[in-house]
């Protein structure tokens, strides 16, 4: 399934997060990975690549490399210079995960941005925070052997507030049940 399928479902929720890197002589290399545990789909759309405020006045060159099955394709990026050309816009580069951009020449520092964007399925999301719920919920043993649920008490003891809250006092007046309640009653005697 390509990520402009899932897109299109109405179960998968987009998730968008701000992304960067920073290239330098020294670290001339950053993969970009899918953390562990997401179940989603993942892509790396890039946005600007530019070269930072302390950039030598000479060519920096940016690759992209990708695993396809077991080939590794080399790609060049952009080739950035402080005099020529500092900044470039990458509209449209939307990369799969893993992905390494690597500094071939220069020293750098080169930024590079974008949004790492998420295709998150709902109903998973869901199942996930319904199996939490219920082993938030399923009674756990306490060491002495008793079978007791976290929350139970505070629970009674609310529970037991509100019934004291609602039971009528018995020297109190019965209450009124609406237009015209105590008119045929006789007014009792005053002290």
């Amino acid at each position: 399934m390509s990520f402009s399928d899932s897109v299109n479902t109405r179960s998968d929720k987009p998730v968008s997060l701000i992304w960067g890197c920073e290239l330098s002589r020294q670290k001339d290399s950053y993969t970009f990975q899918m953390p562990e545990g997401w179940n989603c789909e993942e892509q790396l759309a890039l946005c600007t690549i530019c070269l930072g405020e302390t950039a030598q006045d000479e060519f920096h060159m940016v690759e992209v490399m990708a695993e396809q099955g077991d080939t590794q394709t080399t790609v060049p990026l952009a080739t950035l210079k402080p005099s020529v050309l500092p900044m470039a816009t990458l509209a449209g580069v939307e990369l799969t995960p893993p992905v390494t951009f690597r500094l071939r020449a220069g020293s750098g520092p080169v930024y590079i941005s974008g949004q790492h964007l998420s295709m998150v399925n709902e109903e998973e999301e869901e199942e996930e925070m319904e199996e939490e719920e219920e082993e938030e919920e399923s009674p756990k043993k306490s060491p002495k052997g008793q079978t007791t649920r976290k929350g139970n008490a505070a629970k009674k003891r609310r529970l037991e507030k509100e019934d004291d809250l609602n039971k009528p006092d018995p020297e109190d007046p019965l209450p009124g049940k609406g237009r015209g309640a105590g008119r045929s009653r006789k007014a009792a005697p005053k002290k």
